[in-house]
């Protein structure tokens, strides 16, 4: 993708072979570009070295944060335009940029050069595809009639491309409905092996499978819910109301409108899902 992964070619199987194999067109996103050439990449492979964070010493019983680097893929989604302000606390250093249908308008508006192009198209607007194309995107276009969202088939392909760190972008406005499928879908058991935040408005929705860090200024909010089921030995450090040890049930407003009293706050749980959902944070 744009020199970062490696190049191949299927010259000897035909286009409409692929497709049924692979359930996406790579070559042909809007029915008619066999004139156009557009890159074919191929996945480089799952990735699972840990992202950089920090080493701290969390609250007693907590989990250890470790050192170690991590690769970073850029997930666009639709929605809402993101805010400047957010948009300016995007990583530059992404392996890679993947856009979901119309996240590719999202990536271009924020000039971000994009990768790869996935979905039905049923509302990216063609003029952003093709100018994401003529840049050396590769696009992967499937059937409107498909069992995931343009969403989650972006998030897997960056997963396969080898990113073990996904940093969603977008994804709010518009219809409820799509919101809530986005948020479960970060939360989903298919994306344990990576760590996915979501800058979703001006809230950060950080995904808490082990233990994560919480930045912020004091007195800034955020919210835990348990998702897929209950959360257990859940302990925080820095916030407002701590929790020692507890557990958070799915649909519990238990750790509704906590505060930061740090900078960096701690979470951590032994087992099961947490969302931590800051409202103003926005990629702080």
């Amino acid at each position: 993708m744009n020199g970062r992964a490696h190049d191949g070619t299927l010259a000897h199987e035909t286009r409409a072979a692929r497709v049924e194999a692979e359930g996406y067109d790579r070559v042909d996103p809007w029915g008619a570009r066999d004139s156009r050439a557009e890159r074919v990449a191929e996945p480089i492979g799952s990735a699972t070295d840990p992202w950089n964070l920090h080493r701290v010493i969390p609250a007693k019983g907590a989990r250890e944060i470790v050192d170690a680097p991590r690769v970073v893929a850029l997930v666009f989604a639709g929605g809402d335009p993101v805010d400047g302000d957010v948009a300016a606390r995007l990583p530059t250093d992404a392996a890679t940029v993947v856009a979901a249908d119309s996240g590719v308008e999202q990536a271009l508006a924020l000039g971000r050069a994009v990768d790869l192009v996935v979905g039905d198209f049923d509302s990216a607007d063609p003029s952003a595809v093709d100018a994401a194309v003529a840049a050396g995107a590769e696009v992967r276009r499937y059937p409107q009639a498909k069992a995931a969202s343009d969403l989650e088939l972006a998030l897997h392909a960056a997963r396969e491309g080898g990113a073990s760190r996904l940093i969603v972008v977008g994804g709010a406005g518009g219809r409820l409905d799509h919101l809530l499928a986005n948020l479960l879908l970060l939360a989903s058991p298919s994306f344990a092996d990576v760590d996915i935040e979501a800058m979703v408005g001006r809230a950060l929705v950080t995904v808490i499978r082990h233990v994560a860090r919480l930045t912020g200024a004091p007195g800034d909010l955020c919210s835990l819910f348990a998702v897929g089921g209950p959360a257990h030995e859940v302990r925080t450090a820095g916030l407002q109301y701590p929790l020692d040890g507890e557990e958070l049930l799915p649909g519990s407003t238990r750790g509704l409108s906590n505060e930061l009293v740090e900078p960096v706050a701690t979470v951590s749980l032994e087992h099961g899902t947490l969302l931590a959902v800051q409202p103003e944070s926005g990629g702080s």
